[in-house]
């Protein structure tokens, strides 16, 4: 059949239009060099618009003690030692340029009664060093980048589904992908490409992300470009996920408001954190909240929905309507619930990809020439397990450098070959799934997938579990060859979930494949066969295809950041 294709030439393609695709085309286009950012949803809407609580920066402004040496060295500890330290060290010594940029930009930081940026405490941070906009400061954020793309000029299409990255001898070329509500075909060309395209928690049921967003669309495209994946099994639960109503299960309820004072009680009425980590209770880390909930729920003193309370009633109205305002607005929209009176029934949620696509620590670069990955795509900066207010700073911070490497790649090529066999492969790929018109149905494909993931790959796992995980995903793998594929009036969402699918299913296997290898218990990931931190284990697992899975050493922690960390311990960790 003959398909009208839309042709485009750019120097720099970013792939995604959330934070960090944002910020590197911004720097891009300050830089002269000509740049096009394609999303598949709109770019009010991207994820880092859900993110609440705040972005880290060593600032002082709160706390003159903190230094980026001390941002870097909490990072590396609660990592588990998994973190590249190279990675951290770029990341908390450049948060204070990150913070400087939005504010020129107009970013309406939280400020002290004297001007200064305000700076909240989160759970295992050493100084307060979390800069925030009310609990919503992924929102402030995502509108400042915005704005300042349209000053720029900078051209964003958010109806654009990519479907592959177009690659010759191991060299990129551009992207190929269709227009959600046309159908229309593009074929892009592009010098360099920047994979902005978040995580993979959408592949399990409970997750604070939304319908058809971080679905492992990044993963997915940069493997098929000749990528690899760097610890597909360290995905961080969020201890405060709603449970009702079942159509938004696991929207977070920002840890502001444990920051703020809120306390954690089973349904016995219990503060059950004295048993897990009496002196931080519940300022704790995220893994060890996350998992004193599902114990406590395991063992039967969780609420008749699967949960457990959180309690802010306590707090002086004031205080809820003025730092938790989304908080607030959010309970009473999907539930009718008055937190101010009313205890919130929460659950760990699936929220954040610690791993990603392997990249290079300097430079962000995937290993295929003229790729680079950043933001959740990427791995390298958290470890076995992320401190709050670390991902939106890594957005800014790797977004510019990236961009910078990016502009510099595309000025000096000499050439760029392209690959006729590459377009028609992309090509033939949606049309097969446009004429296939099998049983199966996609949407019914997406929930036993995730239910697949909750129930082997949540927040404890083990050998049998994960074994079963990986043939209940054979089996899904086999049926979505039958999928059928029914665009309408409406649009070609039905094509793009098809291709979510695909996605899923590389990042649920690249994710089993590497829980089963990871024999031990750290950080996120729990197994309870194997409940001790296991040292031969302080490597990163480099995923390169079903069941090819190979241990990478991690680099040495650098001697000025040794003395500022303390010990990791597995203490009241893993309590079943």
């Amino acid at each position: 059949m003959s398909i009208t294709e839309q042709q485009i030439a750019t120097s720099v393609l970013v792939i995604g239009t959330g934070g960090a695709g944002l910020r590197a085309a911004i720097e891009l286009a300050e830089q002269g060099v000509e740049v096009l950012a394609l999303g598949k949803r709109p770019r009010s809407d991207a994820h880092t618009s859900l993110a609440a609580g705040g972005i880290n920066a060593a600032l002082a402004t709160m706390d003159p003690e903190d230094t980026w040496q001390q941002h870097a060295a909490d990072t590396l500890q609660e990592s588990y030692l998994l973190a590249n330290p190279i990675t951290v060290q770029i990341v908390a010594e450049g948060a204070a340029r990150g913070i400087e940029d939005l504010e020129r930009w107009g970013m309406p930081f939280a400020r002290e009664a004297d001007g200064r940026i305000s700076q909240r405490f989160f759970g295992a941070h050493t100084y307060r060093r979390t800069a925030f906009a009310g609990d919503y400061t992924g929102l402030e954020i995502q509108r400042t980048l915005i704005n300042r793309a349209v000053q720029l000029g900078v051209p964003i299409l958010d109806t654009v589904y990519v479907t592959r990255i177009l690659v010759k001898d191991n060299t990129v070329f551009g992207a190929y992908g269709f227009d959600l509500t046309t159908g229309r075909r593009y074929v892009i060309h592009a010098d360099a490409v920047i994979l902005a395209a978040g995580g993979h928690t959408r592949i399990w049921r409970r997750t604070s992300s939304r319908r058809d967003e971080n679905t492992g669309d990044a993963f997915r495209l940069a493997v098929l470009a000749g990528g690899k994946l760097r610890d597909p099994e360290l995905v961080q639960f969020h201890p405060s996920g709603l449970i009702e109503p079942e159509n938004a299960a696991g929207t977070l309820v920002s840890e502001a408001a444990r920051g703020e004072g809120g306390q954690l009680r089973n349904a016995l009425g219990e503060r059950f954190m004295t048993r897990y980590d009496a002196e931080r209770m519940e300022l704790s880390t995220r893994d060890r909240v996350a998992l004193a909930e599902y114990t406590e729920i395991k063992e039967g003193r969780g609420t008749p929905n699967g949960g457990v309370w959180l309690d802010v009633s306590h707090l002086p109205r004031d205080t809820i309507m003025r730092r938790l305002p989304r908080v607030y607005q959010t309970l009473l929209e999907l539930q009718m619930l008055d937190i101010t009176k009313q205890p919130i029934e929460i659950a760990p949620t699936a929220h954040y990809s610690m791993g990603g696509v392997w990249v290079r620590p300097e430079d962000h670069s995937t290993g295929v020439d003229g790729l680079w990955a950043i933001g959740e795509a990427a791995s390298g900066l958290h470890g076995a397990n992320r401190l709050g207010g670390n991902s939106l700073i890594e957005l800014l911070v790797f977004g510019r450098i990236v961009a910078e490497e990016a502009a510099k790649y595309s000025i000096g090529r000499q050439a760029q070959l392209r690959s006729a066999d590459a377009v028609a492969e992309a090509r033939a790929e949606i049309d097969h799934l446009l004429t296939n018109d099998g049983p199966e149905n996609v949407r019914a494909l997406q929930r036993a997938l995730r239910d697949t993931m909750t129930a082997r790959a949540g927040v404890v796992r083990d050998e049998d579990g994960l074994n079963a995980g990986l043939s209940e995903l054979a089996e899904v793998e086999q049926r979505m060859t039958q999928v059928g594929v029914h665009p309408d009036i409406a649009g070609f969402q039905d094509l793009a979930h098809a291709f979510d699918l695909k996605a899923s299913a590389m990042a649920a296997r690249a994710t089993l494949d590497a829980a089963l290898a990871r024999r031990e218990t750290r950080g996120c990931h729990n197994r309870s066969d194997y409940p001790d931190l296991d040292e031969s284990l302080q490597v990163n697992f480099v995923w390169s295809g079903p069941a090819d899975l190979k241990p990478e050493p991690i680099p040495l922690i650098p001697t000025n950041l040794r003395p500022l960390m303390r010990q990791v311990t597995t203490t009241g960790k893993l309590v079943e």
